[in-house]
């Protein structure tokens, strides 16, 4: 699966020593990681290790055995089931020390899963809890058992429609995109969990990224393409991008604040927007080694 994963067209690759790992597996998985990480071409992608939740009896030797064997080749350390801002602090301290033990220069970054209606409530504390924090990320299973939502699909993860008059999680969308963009992190959504229906998967992405998520976790190699091609800007969407920046930069120079495009004005919140697709499009073609 690590070698699947390292040929795939993902962004992120996330090594998983939680919920995917039966407890009688998890010190074999440790050394399985470690070597995945040492050995094989990952190439630009980012990696990332999921470690167990820090009050489990696993979290301390998931960073001790794993860090300084390979985490120089580690980009973040994903942080299941975080309940308070003292959780990131305890993997902020041990990261401080293995990485000074192992001469890593680069810190290694943190993402924390959001997966409690505890969590939900503190997430503006997370958000900030270390300079390590990267990004927020939605875990929908657990945060529904949590608030003791009914089971409306296999897996928890986004498949169920019609259960309730409009979006039973818009709210909490709502409030984890706030915070987290708010302490200048990305956002990322849950997984859907039925790779085999991608017209849900399609129509899931295009309300996350409609929301202000900036991506979602794939469980499958089969969801890698849909979601790519939801969460990169199109090229209509880049043409104007450009089209506004062009707009308003002439409008600057003719000592203008604003300038209007076939009847709608822009300003400088439409400045930013556009600003921000050009990023996204500059950022997603540099991923892949591509020029546009």
């Amino acid at each position: 699966m690590h070698a699947k994963a390292a040929a795939s067209t993902a962004d992120v690759i996330m090594l998983d020593l939680e919920d995917s790992c039966p407890a009688a597996e998890k010190t074999a998985a440790r050394a399985v990681v470690a070597a995945s990480l040492n050995t094989l071409d990952w190439g630009g992608k980012t990696m990332t290790l999921r470690i167990n939740p820090v009050d489990s009896p696993f979290a301390l030797r998931d960073l001790l055995e794993v860090i300084p064997a390979s985490g120089v080749r580690l980009d973040t350390v994903v942080l299941p089931k975080v309940e308070s801002a003292g959780d990131l602090a305890f993997v902020d301290r041990a990261l401080t020390a293995l990485e000074a033990e192992a001469g890593i220069e680069t810190p290694i970054g943190i993402e924390a899963i959001i997966e409690s209606a505890r969590a939900l409530r503190d997430a503006d504390a997370i958000a900030a809890a270390s300079p390590r924090m990267r990004c927020l990320v939605f875990g929908i299973a657990d945060y529904s058992a949590s608030v003791n939502m009914p089971l409306t699909s296999v897996s928890g993860h986004g498949e169920a429609d019609g259960v309730y008059p409009g979006d039973p999680l818009h709210f909490v969308y709502g409030r984890l995109i706030m915070c987290g963009k708010a302490a200048g992190l990305q956002v990322i959504d849950a997984p859907y969990g039925n790779f085999r229906d991608p017209e849900g998967l399609l129509r899931a992405a295009a309300r996350s990224r409609a929301l202000g998520f900036d991506g979602k976790w794939a469980i499958h190699p089969s969801q890698l393409e849909g979601l790519n091609r939801v969460f990169a800007p199109d090229d209509a969407e880049v043409a104007r991008a450009r089209e506004v920046i062009a707009a308003y930069e002439a409008a600057q120079a003719q000592g203008r604040g604003a300038a209007a495009i076939g009847g709608s004005m822009i300003d400088q919140a439409s400045l930013r927007m556009a600003r921000d697709v050009v990023r996204r499009m500059e950022a997603v073609h540099a991923k892949h080694g591509e020029q546009k």
